[in-house]
């Protein structure tokens, strides 16, 4: 799991998607063995006559039960002779749910890891450090495809290395990509206070933009870190800005966010083509349609890719245009 993998909001520069919601809940179940007074009430019960149970003594002087009544074994107890009682299945706990993880596929080794995430599991015993890589390989695979599945495989991961500070910054990754907003703020959070860390602050800040607290996503993008950024990371805190402008109702704001950014970069990097998207998108929603239409139009130019809807856009608004 690296940085490179982040998304930042949506195309048309609003939130991020919905936070899922649903959690798995578990209670485990389970029973004692069958209580032993069975055999106590067999050897109370009192006779066809309706008497006291006779004793021991008086059943044995009349020769009638000493031969057929079961004695105590004399011999030494062998293996086998007793059995514990199968205690009931249980079912598996929350917690254990989640350290066990999703089933790992055959394929993924853990070699699969960036050199320096591997080395930062170093640290951990052999076969734990293996399974922690796998996990986070795993998520590292599936983070596109299948986000929920990748943010229980780092659960999984953190459930057995929490303290490591690229364990938690997986964790935070993958629930930003599966919508966990609260839950990748606090595991982003963490990672940072361990390795003092940046360049989690974009995706710091369009969690707090999910949650609806954008005054929260500003007082990040203006964090004295964000000059030394580089260029991709800063066009991400760049776009994520404008958003929160957005949320506020400050179009104006949000667009002269936008035109501070390197709009006119001449590379086709993601972030350009993300940055140009942001920007028509707003100048559509202050109403600048023809100044829309050729950004998108600009956006569409580089975007080999095809990450953005650009060229559809830019159709509406033709077919609007006549």
């Amino acid at each position: 799991m690296t940085a490179d993998r982040r998304r930042s909001t949506d195309a048309a520069g609003g939130r991020p998607g919905g936070q899922g919601q649903s959690k798995g809940q578990g209670k485990g179940t389970g029973g004692r063995p069958a209580s032993g007074r069975s055999s106590m009430r067999a050897e109370n019960k009192r006779t066809e006559s309706g008497g006291r149970p006779e004793s021991r003594d008086s059943r044995d002087s009349r020769g009638g039960n000493r031969g057929n009544r079961s004695e105590p074994d004399k011999r030494a107890p062998r293996k086998g002779d007793w059995k514990r009682p199968a205690d009931p299945q249980r079912e598996r706990t929350v917690d254990q749910a989640i350290y066990d993880g999703p089933d790992l596929p055959e394929h993924i080794t853990g070699r699969e890891l960036d050199r320096s995430v591997a080395a930062q599991l170093k640290g951990l015993p052999e076969k734990l450090a293996a399974r922690v890589a796998r996990h986070l390989a795993a998520a590292g695979e599936l983070i596109d495809s299948d986000p929920e599945t990748a943010y229980q495989h780092t659960l999984a991961a953190r459930a057995r290395a929490s303290r490591l500070a690229v364990v938690r910054e997986a964790v935070g990754e993958a629930a930003y990509a599966s919508g966990h907003y609260a839950e990748a703020l606090a595991e982003l959070r963490a990672a940072k206070r361990m390795n003092g860390a940046t360049d989690y602050l974009p995706i710091m800040a369009d969690c707090h933009r999910a949650l609806g607290n954008p005054d929260q996503a500003l007082k990040l993008a203006k964090s004295p870190s964000v000059v030394n950024f580089a260029p991709e990371a800063k066009a991400e805190m760049t776009i994520v800005e404008a958003g929160a402008r957005r949320d506020l109702g400050q179009l104006d704001a949000a667009i002269r966010t936008l035109e501070l950014a390197p709009l006119t970069s001449k590379s086709r990097a993601s972030w350009v083509v993300r940055l140009r998207y942001a920007y028509a998108d707003a100048l559509l929603e202050a109403g600048r349609t023809s100044d829309s239409l050729a950004w998108f139009h600009r956006t569409h130019a580089i975007d080999s890719e095809e990450i953005t809807d650009a060229a559809d856009r830019a159709a509406e608004i033709e077919a609007t245009l006549g």
